[in-house]
């Protein structure tokens, strides 16, 4: 089984290799004007800076969207580790121990192959967080 990260922390590592793959196209780019290439490398680094720009775009448009997800995710204490996560959908990791959580016993993993660090979670909204009039 692949080691896996909660869905909120795959967002956003997607938008951090995009960012980065743009970069290093955008500097691969370059090397047709430093290395003095003539016209030929003119036109490779214009291709390559258009390329890395719209990389650098869509990984602005993954930050947003895993921003925008995040906001309303539901916030939950993880049972194994006992730190307040956020969780997407009926199944999610903890963003910290990496354990199963899920709101929904249909979706609980069973078998032999899982680990035992499984847990249900039993979904209670906490509504500290709202304004109490006075």
């Amino acid at each position: 089984m692949r080691f896996r990260s909660s869905k909120v922390n795959e967002f956003r590592l997607w938008g951090l290799v995009m960012t980065m793959g743009g970069m290093l196209l955008m500097i691969i780019g370059l090397a047709g004007v430093v290395f003095d290439w003539g016209q030929v490398g003119r036109v490779i680094a214009v291709i390559f800076m258009i390329i890395g720009m719209i990389s650098v775009l869509v990984s602005m448009g993954i930050y947003f969207w895993a921003g925008m997800l995040s906001t309303s995710a539901t916030v939950i204490d993880c049972p194994e580790c006992g730190r307040r996560t956020k969780m997407l959908g009926k199944t999610d990791r903890c963003m910290f121990c990496k354990t199963i959580l899920t709101i929904d016993p249909q979706y609980e993993p069973v078998g032999e192959n899982e680990t035992a660090a499984t847990q249900t979670v039993h979904f209670e909204p906490s509504r500290e967080h709202e304004h109490k009039p006075h």
